[in-house]
């Protein structure tokens, strides 16, 4: 008999922001929320499941502590920033209902499975790698000692690691995630400064051929081979957005970088531009225009870019696979299609220094992004920067990514360039992009020509003000 099974994003903090299918807590410039996905997936396995997303429906341990009461397992997602506070939240729902099998999902105990349980004797059992199937076969009943790909406590409180699951290949074998926020989350809540609102964002495939050191969910959950839906599949996906959640503006399409396989991108876009659908996505700078131009045709709107450093050297120090002079082409032709662009940039990534940050921030004005993301680097467990920033001394090996309020902390530390210094560049960073005559013209034109996004852009900017002031208050 099927588990009474509850999937839940975990209470956090004030500004609480998932991130890419709530991998990567923090709090950001402006308020944001993205779909619960890793949880909604497997959550589309369990016949009677529930999912509740605390942070996004502001929701406390009050609110939903009831929801224990008749489950009998319970699947937290977590992550290293949050992971303390889940752990709470694993420990207060044993406390509500001992009965509970409680297991925990996510990178961060995917890559320290034995570490994870030994925090608190309120995990039972971790999720390493792909867990889709992991977790239905524990909500079917099976026993914990016959499941591949987890680590569990057995009844002497020995933790023991079984073999690994194989990574699904055939990726149609998954359901929808659509009907599992149709039935369980209220859409409206999730929005993104750069998405039209109300959104909805899934995943046509997983995996990144892309190598970056400091890129968290390849390295531990996803892999390097992209592995994907076929069209069918994912049109079927966006044929129910259409039909059952007409409300929807924008389809985003979370798959790391959409834009890996080309030949299928286009085809995709084809089928959607058969639906007129307005959708954006992830995509790497390189993309040729003739597949832009494609895509521009049949409904893309925005593309979501990780430029990440406008330095060259610091592009080959993290194996970005990119070179300055295609990404700057890239943007233009952008530009000239009228696709948007929302750009992410890192600070602090090896090799930074004085005159490097001053060089990315130059490309970021040169190339002008619509709007921008600006991170500091963050050595997640599991990656290939976390190793490398261990073995050069760059920083203590913690994992207190954030701090209590969920702002983010400059980790990465190094001689030439304190980390004091780099976090400081983060906001000099926004100022010098967005204070400029120019931009400032762009965007309160586009809030004279829609009342709504006048409302939006001041709310924004109220938020993004005091985002630089938390940010002053943790330095």
């Amino acid at each position: 008999m099927t588990m009474r099974t509850l999937f839940l994003q975990g209470p956090s903090f004030d500004g609480y922001d998932g991130g890419a299918g709530a991998r990567y807590q923090m709090k950001r410039e402006v308020r944001s929320f993205w779909y619960p996905t890793w949880l909604a997936q497997p959550a589309a396995m369990v016949e009677g499941s529930k999912l509740i997303d605390a942070p996004a429906h502001d929701l406390s341990w009050d609110d939903i502590a009831h929801e224990a009461d008749d489950r009998d397992l319970a699947i937290l997602h977590t992550s290293t920033p949050s992971f303390r506070q889940d752990v709470r939240t694993a420990e207060l729902l044993k406390e509500r209902n001992p009965k509970i099998v409680v297991g925990m999902i996510g990178a961060k105990v995917a890559v320290e499975a034995e570490k994870s349980l030994a925090a608190s004797t309120a995990i039972d059992f971790v999720a390493r790698n792909e867990f889709d199937f992991t977790i239905k076969e524990v909500a079917d009943g099976k026993p914990l000692a016959e499941v591949q790909g987890i680590s569990y406590r057995d009844a002497n409180g020995t933790i023991v690691h079984n073999p690994d699951r194989a990574v699904i290949e055939n990726m149609d074998e998954l359901p929808m995630v659509s009907p599992i926020y149709k039935r369980d989350l209220t859409i409206e809540k999730y929005f993104g400064g750069y998405l039209k609102h109300p959104y909805v964002s899934f995943y046509t495939g997983r995996g990144c051929k892309s190598r970056c050191t400091f890129c968290l969910w390849p390295q531990t959950v996803g892999g390097h081979n992209y592995r994907t839906r076929s069209i069918p599949h994912v049109i079927e996906e966006v044929k129910y957005i259409q039909r059952e959640m007409p409300e929807v503006k924008e389809i985003f399409f979370d798959d790391d970088t959409l834009t890996d396989n080309l030949p299928r991108v286009e085809a995709l876009a084809l089928e959607l531009g058969k639906l007129g659908v307005t959708w954006s996505c992830n995509a790497k700078a390189n993309v040729p225009r003739k597949t832009l131009e494609v895509l521009k045709a049949n409904g893309l709107r925005l593309l979501l870019v990780g430029y990440e450093s406008g330095n060259q050297k610091i592009l080959h120090n993290i194996k970005k696979g990119l070179l300055v002079d295609v990404a700057r082409q890239f943007t233009k032709d952008c530009h000239e299609l009228g696709i948007v662009i929302h750009g992410t940039f890192i600070l602090g990534l090896p090799g930074e220094t004085l005159e490097t940050i001053e060089e990315t921030l130059q490309f970021a004005k040169d190339i002008n992004p619509h709007t921008i993301q600006v991170s500091l680097a963050a050595p997640y467990p599991g990656t290939f920067l976390y190793k490398q920033a261990v073995e050069n001394n760059w920083f203590d090996g913690t994992d207190h990514l954030l701090t209590d309020g969920g702002t983010q902390i400059a980790q990465l530390s190094y001689e030439h360039l304190p980390a004091s210094v780099i976090f400081d560049k983060v906001e000099e960073f926004y100022k010098r992009f967005y204070f400029r005559p120019s931009k400032i013209a762009s965007i309160v034109g586009e809030m004279l020509r829609d009342f709504d996004m006048m409302k939006r852009r001041l709310r924004e900017g109220v938020e993004f003000f005091n985002f630089l002031r938390a940010r002053k208050q943790a330095a």
